[in-house]
């Protein structure tokens, strides 16, 4: 091989993806090798299934009752992205989307007095949704209301709130949200795993919130 490059990028995880694409769209001459025979890395979506027995050292064949290899496609690290967000952007701009399939989720689910409920994300689903009672609909669509007029950087969309300084507690008690309208806002809408952003300042899980319910609306 006697080409010339300007770059050799070794691997095909997203990281590397993404900094040959960058290099690419900027007018590099990029040589891009990986040396597995799927692309993707520890990324990478595998099949057919028994392509998945070889790379982690299965012992035996592929049992009957699991169909036809070719059927299946493993992610090894299943990829949840926000739709509105930066690395989805960035995707775009290097062009490894060719590279990748995008599934639009329906939302996220809880499980209540054992029924499965979806949460609702926007004004119309907060007045619609089984999840709440017909007053408690009604604070959270205000709520919901104020998250996607809200803008960091203008103070007259913050309706007496201080971005940096109130916490996440004083505004759910703002709009007297209950408990349970509280864990799912801040478990599914916001994702955090912990309570621990409850006393923190507000900007940030009003951010991933309204990041959140953009992101549902719209198609990468």
């Amino acid at each position: 091989m006697n080409e010339q490059y300007d770059v050799i990028v070794l691997g095909t995880g997203l990281t590397e993806c993404i900094l040959s694409g960058i290099m690419s769209v900027n007018g590099k001459k990029v040589l891009h090798m990986d040396r597995n025979s799927y692309y993707g890395g520890e990324s990478a979506s595998i099949t057919p299934l028994e392509d998945l027995y070889k790379r982690f050292s299965l012992p035996g064949s592929l049992p009957e009752s699991m169909g036809r290899g070719r059927d299946w496609n493993v992610d090894l690290i299943p990829k949840f992205l926000m739709a509105n967000g930066q690395l989805v952007k960035m995707l775009l701009y290097t062009e490894v989307t060719r590279y990748l399939d995008f599934k639009v989720i329906e939302g996220s689910f809880v499980y209540k007095g054992g029924k499965i409920y979806k949460v609702p994300s926007t004004e119309a689903e907060a007045l619609a949704s089984s999840l709440m009672g017909l007053f408690e609909k009604r604070r959270f669509r205000k709520f919901l209301v104020c998250v996607a007029n809200f803008d960091e950087n203008d103070a007259r969309t913050f309706e007496g709130i201080d971005p940096k300084k109130t916490t996440m507690r004083d505004v759910y008690k703002k709009f007297d949200l209950g408990q349970d309208v509280i864990d799912f806002t801040g478990h599914a809408l916001a994702l955090y795993r912990t309570d621990d952003y409850l006393d923190q300042p507000c900007q940030e899980t009003i951010n991933r919130i309204k990041l959140y319910s953009e992101s549902l609306a719209s198609t990468p």
